[in-house]
């Protein structure tokens, strides 16, 4: 189980009744676990929540991602949704319950707030230092955010452009100035679309005064392309 892609893992566990999916489910290591819990639907999600102990159940949501988490309470009932974020620490529940109060079909319903800032000031060699302490917890890290001491969004510069730079440059000699993003208010459809018609692993989310509050990433955009596209059908 532990050699398969969290994604077809999820796949073969629905496929069980739920008394063997949870068996399974207990079999898979810890750092996989929660990806392979975020891919499963939510019935079978709500299923492995009412097996688990608090402490399993604090695990499981400490190693997702924020905007993985906001999607999983927003299907769950009240009973399912209190118990989640009991077991959360009083500033991710904070954070969560800000996701939680932007509308259904705006940008800032499916934005992450995991992200790499940098300062123009960094040099690349400090930028690196800062991605590789705070990397374990960003869904992405391939594009950089630069913003000022007020977080508001100055220029963002990639991954590739960071590594065939040389490390005393200057991050703001570097940035690129011209970046396109989205208001936390903007239709998501519009917003999943931007990303698609532009080819962006990740788009940043601004507030009114262009502060940086979150990014919504290329795999949160299929879903809402998706979600729309079979609505239409529908």
């Amino acid at each position: 189980l532990n050699e398969m892609n969290s994604v077809d893992l999820a796949e073969l566990l629905e496929q069980f009744p739920q008394e063997n999916m949870v068996v399974l489910f207990r079999l898979i290591a810890k750092e996989t676990a929660a990806e392979v819990f975020t891919n499963m639907n939510t019935e079978m999600q709500q299923a492995l929540i009412s097996t688990f102990t608090e402490k399993e159940l604090k695990d499981i949501f400490e190693d997702m991602f924020l905007d993985d988490t906001v999607d999983i309470l927003e299907e769950m009932p009240a009973n399912v949704v209190e118990r989640i974020l009991d077991v959360t620490d009083k500033e991710t529940r904070s954070r969560i319950n800000e996701l939680l109060q932007y509308p259904q079909d705006s940008a800032g319903s499916i934005m992450t707030v995991e992200y790499v800032s940098l300062r123009p000031a960094m040099t690349v060699n400090e930028a690196f230092t800062r991605i590789r302490r705070t990397a374990i917890d960003k869904e992405t890290i391939y594009t950089c955010y630069v913003t000022d001491a007020a977080n508001k969004l100055l220029g963002c510069v990639s991954a590739k452009t960071l590594m065939i730079s040389s490390p005393e440059t200057k991050i703001s000699d570097i940035m690129d100035e011209n970046v396109i993003y989205a208001h936390t208010e903007d239709d998501r459809e519009d917003v999943a679309r931007k990303i698609s018609n532009y080819g962006f692993l990740a788009l940043p989310v601004v507030d009114n005064e262009r502060r940086l509050v979150g990014i919504v990433t290329v795999d949160d955009a299929m879903d809402v392309i998706q979600e729309e596209n079979t609505e239409d059908i529908a």
